[in-house]
Parts: structure tokens; sequence; C-alpha cells
């Protein structure tokens, strides 16, 4: 292993090691404080080069360019990971390196894209390199519970004036097989996300006691609810543009299936029957989606529950929105006699053009960096920052720079996450490429 190689691994693991679990409605611990103190350790000569703002929930460098006239783009990684429960064959804030992986929480969700972004940008100022125009490089405490330190720092940006060509962010990856069928690897680059909803669904009733009764309790409603709910869908399945372009991508490398079709966007109404039978992760590109989450009932063995409840975490489409989801659901509910309440209404966020320069650039990083890996855009299913940069930002890219399994994509908010050692220099590779090239 050469000299290079562990000082990245050195500097990642130091990252990883330091515990920066997020709680949500839970104000900022002081371990963030201490977690962005490190960073500026670990990358001094970037700091030194950047004007630094410190937030409640985050941290800004700005990195000067050489053209004030060209408008700033924003690089996001954020430094809070999920908790670490379950059964670790090593321990999740250990860092240890084994069978050619560095394990812990963190590693790929997204402790290693913040080390990526920020070691590549330690490297060029340590060059002596300016960039073309302004660059800032941002990190929240809270993307992985309601993340409030990105709507802190998009909110300082706006009354700045400040607004980007174009922001970069964590999202898809580099996987082979992308979607069941795919015979090759392919960089998934997401161009947008799902909106992220919080709801609440309740059941009452009198009570009483369970040796007598009645039909349609609260929990059996509830239960009937969500039964219809998973039995058949109440959402509008539709194939979105960005769908049809990632198709088109594909079917070169599905054998048969892809000499059939040769438009996806012709043979919409067909591919939106059959394609989401495929995967629930196919499925999710398809329409909106809501997974039921938590429940509360009775508190006693024998008594029936005044109220019962469960929780609805709810993905909405871009075609179909927050409204009219809600509106389905609401309707469903009230069929049962179930109330609905919106705890979290989320964050709509807008679909970025993958014919754009943003879009562009990222893939000539890709066919850069990562020869013979196809691209192609995504929908995110997933929730990501960038949704609160949507209004200071014309185009906002969602894609990590890592080489995954798909063993490894099952590990993010699960057990034994980690990371190839060998994808490190490539993604330090991807981001010296955008600096260089914005």
């Amino acid at each position: 292993m050469d000299k290079k190689l562990e000082q990245y691994i050195d500097t990642l693991s130091c990252m990883v090691r330091m515990e920066t679990v997020s709680v949500h409605g839970r104000p900022e611990h002081p371990k963030f404080v201490e977690f962005r103190k490190l960073l500026s350790e670990l990358f001094p000569t970037l700091f030194a080069a950047c004007e630094c703002h410190y937030f409640k929930n985050g941290l800004a460098l700005l990195w000067k360019g050489k053209d004030p006239d060209k408008r700033p783009v924003l690089f996001l990684n954020h430094s809070d990971v999920v908790e670490a429960s379950g059964e670790w064959s090593h321990d999740p804030f250990s860092a240890e390196v084994a069978d050619g992986k560095l394990w812990g929480r963190g590693t790929l969700d997204d402790k290693g894209g913040l080390w990526a972004m920020m070691q590549a940008a330690q490297e060029l100022s340590e060059e002596g390199f300016v960039p073309n125009r302004d660059l800032w490089l941002v990190s929240t405490s809270t993307e992985e519970t309601d993340g409030v330190g990105a709507k802190e720092i998009a909110a300082w940006f706006k009354a700045q004036g400040i607004h980007f060509e174009m922001s970069y962010d964590e999202g898809g990856m580099i996987i082979h097989e992308p979607i069941d069928g795919v015979d090759a690897t392919f960089a998934m680059i997401g161009v947008g996300e799902k909106g992220c909803a919080d709801l609440k669904f309740i059941a009452r009733s009198e009570g009483g006691h369970a040796s007598t009764p009645p039909k349609n309790t609260p929990l059996v409603r509830l239960g009937k609810f969500m039964a219809a709910v998973d039995k058949g869908s109440i959402f509008e399945v539709k194939q979105e543009p960005t769908v049809s372009e990632m198709l088109r991508r594909f079917l070169p490398h599905m054998g048969n299936v892809g000499k059939l079709i040769k438009d996806p966007a012709k043979l919409s109404a067909v591919l939106e029957k059959i394609v989401p039978k495929l995967s629930p992760e196919a499925a999710a590109l398809f329409g909106t989606t809501i997974a039921f989450t938590m429940a509360e009932g009775s508190g006693g063995l024998n008594v029936l529950p005044r109220e019962a409840w469960v929780t609805g975490n709810m993905r909405y489409s871009h075609h179909e929105g927050r409204k009219e989801a809600f509106r389905k659901i609401y309707r469903l509910a009230k069929r049962y006699d179930v109330e609905m309440e919106i705890i979290d209404p989320g964050h709509p966020s807008r679909m970025t053009d993958y014919n754009g320069e943003a879009f562009r650039l990222a893939e000539r990083a890709v066919a850069e960096i990562f020869p013979g890996v196809k691209t192609a855009p995504y929908i995110m299913t997933g929730a990501s920052d960038s949704r609160f940069f949507d209004g200071v930002s014309d185009q906002c890219i969602r894609f990590l720079p890592f080489t995954i399994t798909h063993e490894q994509m099952a590990t993010i908010h699960g057990t034994d996450e980690n990371v190839d050692i060998d994808t490190l220099k490539p993604a330090v590779e991807y981001y010296r490429f955008l600096y260089k090239e914005v």
C-alpha cells in the first residue's frame, strides 16, 4: 500500500472514529463542534485558504476564486450519521481495516463523501491552486434528522444574495446492475429527489375491556387501512422523463429485453405496468410510496385502546406532488374512520435537467476517472440536504463517487457499513476534476 493511500485511510478513520450520531428534535451536541475542529486539524491548508463560516448546525467554507463575475458553485456532504444498533462484525466506530475495506458507521453515508470533498480541496490548496470561481464547501450536522442545518445555511445564503449556478451533494453511487437485468456498471447520478413527509394516522373509540370486544376497534380499523394501502396503489404510476432517459441508457445492456424496447418514452404505458414489478426500488421510481413505521395502541394486555395510531413515511413523486398525495391518502384513511395528522409535510425539490451543464460535468468526471463506467440520471427516493438549496441553486446534482456492491448498499443505515479501500483514490480524483473544471 502506498503512502498516499495510507494517509487517506488514516484521515477518514479519524473522522469515522468520532461518533456523530444526530438525534431528531434535539439541539446540536457539542460533539459536532469537536468534529468541526477535527476537520480543521485534518485539512489545515484548506481551512487556511478559506473564509470559514460557522453555524449552529453546520459549517461553510468559502474558497475564493479568480473571477468574481462567475456565479459560485456549492459542494455538500454532511457530518452526522445514524445510530449504529444491531450486531456488527467490526465495531461501528473503530474504523477497522480488514478484507480490503474500511469498516464503520458513516464510511458511505456520508463521512466518506465529506472526506473525499475535503481531501481533494486540501491537496489542491497545498499545490497553490486557485479555483476559477468562488467555491463553497458545506457540511451540516442534521441531514439524518430534520435538515435544520441545511435550512439555516440556505437561508443565510439567500440573505447574503448568494445564488449558485450549480451544486453537488451526496446521492447515487457506482454500482453493477443498478436494476435487475442491467449487465453493466453505472454511475447513478441523482437529478432530483422525492419529497419526504411524515404522517400520523389515528383511530379512536370508547375503549373498554378486551373480554367483550366490539367490531372495528381502533387497531382493526388501522389494520384494514394499512392492508388497503399495501394491497393496491392509490397513487398515480407514471414514467417521468428522467426515468425514461435512465431506462434508455440501460436498455443496450439488457439483452433481449433491450432489443425489444427501442424508445422507453414511447412505451411508457407498457413500462409503467412492468418495471414497478421488478423490485421495490424500481417501483419507487414510478410513483408515491408510503411505509408504516411506528405504532401504539393500548397500555394494557386486556384493555381496548381509546386511541391507537401508526405513522407513515411518505415519499411523494414529482408528477403527483405533495398536495395530491396527501389528498389521496386522507380520503382512504377516512373510509376506515381513521384521522390523518401531518407531522412533517416535507420539502419538495425541483428536478435538474440531465441535459444541463451540471449533469454533463459530472458525466465528464466519471468518464475521466472511472473508465468503462456508464452514467445514468435517476430520481433519488431518499432525502438529502440538497432539497433545501433548490431556492439558491439553479442545478442540484446528487452523486457520491464511490464504487459499491449491492451488499454494501444494504449496509447504509444498516449493520457493517463499509467502503472499499480501492475506491478512495478515484473519489478524491473526481472532486479534483470538478474543482478544476467548474
